[in-house]
């Protein structure tokens, strides 16, 4: 998606209903939907050793459908800069799927990490739930069986690890389902269980005579202060979030209420709910980015606190998102497909391994928000390539149009991946700020980035 995006366009701020028509954020303050190049939905977060992983679908440019071949993993240390790991898993992973590369949850152990994905099975024509394996939350994920692990034509798995070790995999539309995993995780005891959608345990839904309950897909469990949720999208096809509670992982369950309300230019919403660094975040999807809607969505991130009764409160769509959860290294080697907004800008596998930015053309932007300078940087230093004749890699503060701190030239490189390391003095990056590499140069494509790190100390001079 060439998402030549700015926080304030109209369809942006109309996509959030809650938002006053008169409110244009700027650029500086948008930071929701938390990806802007490509397409995102279904979001399923997992915290690990510091970091939030974040497991996506990926809805195609211009989908009419819910046209999805592969997924996506992206990370974050602060919910802000969010890292682009690529698509460690896609259909092809599968020998025996045919399409639908929809919602899934991956969940972590015994050091390796499970994938749950519902995909079409070729030899039945019916949505099956496979499993792909990784020693990484990266990946890359093959998979793990040759099989579906579960199928009876229904989507959405989750899965939920109790305290006591024993795994459940939760899935279903219409329908809601959970049967025990093993601790291999690759296999189940027993046979599918259906969930009673009773309505004391899943809301009262009006219109629909043969849907007599809200609960419509995409659970998402949890389990909090000895209290089990269970977190799902309701009644389509103008979907909310809503969510119940039991004593068990199994039930019996009790209708709570509303979570997310109907809101946005997405049809559908998928939540996923974790915990990390001391606060509670709600992740779930809609259509605010240009060209966005109900088949091309992107997904979102809120802070939230819990009521004092363990209750979740009402959760609005944002367009600022969640706050900075601490700041950002600029001294430490920081991969350039770690963004908090982008424009202009896609990602692609770097040939020295990871991501690279590219298609780069003049005018393009990076942000990376809450970047600790302290008492100064001296340098900089980027990882570049350029199949054209390059460009510039200006650093500036606060916006795109703002304090130019450094300007790096890049020359051509003889391809776009022949890369080569360029520096340039800084002067005037202190304290903690926004910052923004901001791309400038001639027609057409300018160059790929790959990484970037800055150099502790004080310059005599400024950039003019």
């Amino acid at each position: 998606m060439r998402a030549r995006a700015v926080a304030w366009i109209t369809g942006l701020v109309l996509a959030f209903a809650l938002v006053p028509a008169v409110v244009q954020p700027s650029t500086a303050r948008a930071d929701n939907p938390i990806v802007q190049h490509v397409y995102t939905a279904d979001p399923a977060p997992l915290v690990h050793d510091g970091r939030v992983y974040l497991y996506t679908g990926h809805d195609e440019d211009g989908s009419t459908y819910f046209t999805m071949k592969d997924w996506r993993v992206w990370s974050s240390a602060d919910m802000v800069n969010w890292t682009d790991h690529g698509s460690p898993l896609s259909l092809a992973t599968f020998s025996w799927a045919s399409a639908d590369a929809w919602a899934g949850q991956a969940v972590q152990r015994g050091g390796r990490f499970y994938w749950y994905v519902p995909v079409k099975n070729r030899a039945t024509g019916r949505m099956a739930i496979g499993v792909a394996v990784a020693d990484s939350p990266t990946g890359p994920f093959r998979d793990a069986l040759g099989r579906p692990l579960v199928e009876n034509g229904e989507i959405d798995p989750s899965v939920f690890i109790d305290d006591n070790g024993q795994a459940y995999l939760y899935w279903g539309n219409p329908n809601l389902w959970y049967v025990k995993l093993n601790a291999d995780m690759t296999s189940y005891s027993g046979s599918p269980t259906r969930i009673p959608l009773t309505t004391a345990g899943f809301g009262t839904r009006t219109g629909d005579p043969n849907r007599p309950t809200l609960y419509e897909e995409g659970p998402w469990v949890y389990k909090r202060n000895g209290l089990y949720y269970l977190v799902f999208a309701a009644k389509c096809c103008s979907e909310f979030i809503a969510y119940s509670t039991a004593p068990g992982p199994t039930g019996p369950w009790t209708y709570r209420g509303t979570v997310m309300p109907t809101q946005g230019s997405s049809f559908t919403n998928h939540p996923g709910i974790v915990d990390f660094k001391g606060n509670s975040y709600f992740f779930y999807h809609n259509g605010a980015l240009p060209g966005g809607g109900g088949y091309t969505r992107s997904v979102a991130v809120e802070r939230f606190s819990y009521n004092a009764d363990g209750t979740i409160p009402t959760i609005t769509m944002t367009n600022t998102g969640a706050p900075q959860a601490g700041t950002l290294n600029p001294y430490v080697r920081q991969e350039a497909e770690t963004i908090a907004w982008g424009s202009g800008i896609e990602t692609e596998p770097a040939a020295e391994g990871g991501m690279n930015v590219g298609w780069i053309e003049n005018g393009d932007h990076l942000k990376v928000k809450g970047v600790a300078f302290g008492s100064g940087a001296s340098s900089f230093a980027a990882r570049v390539a350029s199949g054209s004749s390059g460009g510039t890699v200006e650093l500036r503060l606060g916006s795109p149009n703002g304090t130019v701190v450094g300007r790096c030239g890049v020359p051509g490189t003889g391809g776009w991946q022949t890369w080569t390391t360029v520096t340039c003095p800084v002067s005037g990056a202190i304290g903690t700020q926004d910052l923004y590499l901001r791309f400038t140069g001639g027609s057409g494509y300018l160059l790929n980035i790959n990484w970037w790190q800055f150099t502790a100390g004080t310059a005599l001079t400024a950039p003019r």
